[in-house]
């Protein structure tokens, strides 16, 4: 592709008042809004009202700038840009934003929470995003995980040094999908950034089920998670909810043991259909060994804390073994175990391994996160960007419910190609007879699915 006109033949200037950047906000917002979006927060956030006033109007703008893309404060003013002020009411400055967003105390993030939960629930009422075959005998999967949002400067409360060695601020979620669905936030929140991983997990984990509940979804829940967070508080959480685990466990004495005990005619050849990598040895592994023990979880605690499941064992020929010059007597090994607490009768020892290593699901939703809304973390203080961080899951939610109306490929997309290909669309605005008509490109690679996505929500079926 190359230019076709001469630089002299060509000019610009920024003078249309009827064109808008991103036409596929008007859908997106109409459907948050259809959830009650705005009148949640109104009912629910208390921000002084100097600060605050408004409110549902002040967090529906935030949303929809980080739908548009938007990472910071200062890139809120895309809201203001051209015809937006004829598609929708209240566009706020970045600077009215930002003094929103400083306002909030711990107390009004908590509420926030409370809102993102419950449009949550409003979404999977009105999109199927947490879709099953057999609603009975297929898990839901909620995932726990945790990661490092880096900041520059000394200015940003909580931040430090965690576990990545990097400066930031410390975000734990929680996120819910199925073997057909892509994951959805079910609980967020921000922390120093030296705050250990498991720190308040066994209470988010509490509230990601109570979200999952609060949707009406039925059936099996599964949580999963990595070795930080085994630990008696976050297991005894999913328990206490009623859901089943599979966590993985640092290789104390107690695992050690139970290892060993392991027969070895019990062990059974796995092979990946694509190869994993293990960043202890930085090789690549295409196929392993599995097997399993019954085991009991924290038995150093009373009986009643304590918790029977199964000690699911995968191991692998250790590759940093020292080299003697000669082979070896017997082949040395090296071991990753989890526990899980699902039956060996509702999920064999190959297919628990598979299931559990696909807890990795959740690194997608922190890297979509970090595309968009998370790249910065916009504010000094600490609440303010506790409140952007719900913000921006509730972005993400209705990202991933936009994808799953439009169909096709965009039900899994990554949220960067929903925000490209469905969201940021340029339009013209046509007025007439008091209607407005939007004029898109001709020849948009992706019209059919944005008109699916226009129409379901802006002419939905009629209920039978």
């Amino acid at each position: 592709m190359q230019v076709s006109h001469t630089p002299a033949a060509v000019s610009a200037s920024f003078d249309e008042p009827n064109l808008v950047s991103a036409a596929g906000l008007l859908p997106v917002m109409r459907l948050a809004q259809g959830i009650g979006l705005r009148d949640l927060v109104d009912e629910r956030l208390s921000v002084p009202t100097d600060k605050g006033a408004n409110p549902g109007l002040k967090v529906s703008s935030l949303v929809a700038g980080m739908l548009a893309g938007a990472d910071s404060i200062d890139d809120l003013a895309l809201l203001r840009q051209s015809a937006m002020s004829k598609l929708f009411e209240a566009v706020y400055a970045p600077s009215t934003l930002g003094s929103f967003l400083r306002a909030f105390t711990f107390g009004h993030v908590r509420q926030l929470d409370a809102v993102a939960s419950r449009l949550l629930a409003g979404l999977a009422g009105r999109v199927p995003l947490l879709q099953r075959r057999d609603a009975e005998e297929e898990f839901v999967f909620v995932d726990v995980d945790d990661t490092i949002v880096e900041v520059h400067g000394y200015q940003k409360q909580g931040s430090g040094y965690g576990y990545s060695g990097v400066r930031g601020l410390n975000a734990l979620l929680a996120t819910a999908s199925t073997a057909a669905s892509a994951p959805v936030v079910v609980a967020q929140r921000l922390r120093k950034g030296a705050a250990g991983s498991a720190r308040g997990a066994h209470r988010l984990l509490a509230e990601a089920l109570a979200t999952l509940a609060r949707t009406g979804t039925a059936g099996p829940v599964l949580v999963r998670a990595d070795s930080a967070f085994y630990g008696h508080a976050p297991l005894a959480a999913a328990v206490r909810a009623g859901a089943r685990v599979s966590v993985t466990v640092r290789m104390d004495a107690a695992v050690k043991r139970a290892i060993t005990t392991i027969a070895d005619d019990a062990w059974e050849s796995i092979e990946y259909p694509d190869a994993v990598y293990d960043e202890d040895t930085g090789a690549w592994i295409s196929k392993a060994e599995v097997a399993e023990i019954d085991f009991t979880a924290f038995t150093s605690r009373k009986r009643s804390e304590q918790v029977a499941g199964r000690l699911v064992v995968r191991r692998i020929p250790d590759l940093n073994a020292p080299a003697h010059g000669q082979g070896t007597l017997f082949e040395t090994w090296r071991h990753h175990a989890f526990f899980t607490t699902v039956p060996a009768a509702t999920m064999g020892t190959v297919a628990a391994d598979k299931t559990h290593r696909a807890h990795a699901v959740i690194e997608q939703v922190n890297a979509d996160l970090k595309d968009s809304a998370l790249a910065h973390l916009p504010s000094g203080k600490f609440t303010a960007n506790a409140a952007w961080l719900v913000a921006a899951t509730i972005a993400y939610n209705l990202s991933r419910a936009a994808g799953v109306l439009a169909g096709g490929r965009f039900a899994k997309a990554r949220t960067d190609t929903i925000r490209t290909r469905l969201v940021n669309v340029p339009a013209r605005i046509a007025t007439s007879a008091r209607k407005i008509r939007l004029r898109l490109p001709e020849n948009w690679p992706w019209q059919e699915a944005w008109e699916q996505l226009f129409t379901t929500i802006h002419d939905p079926p009629a209920a039978a």
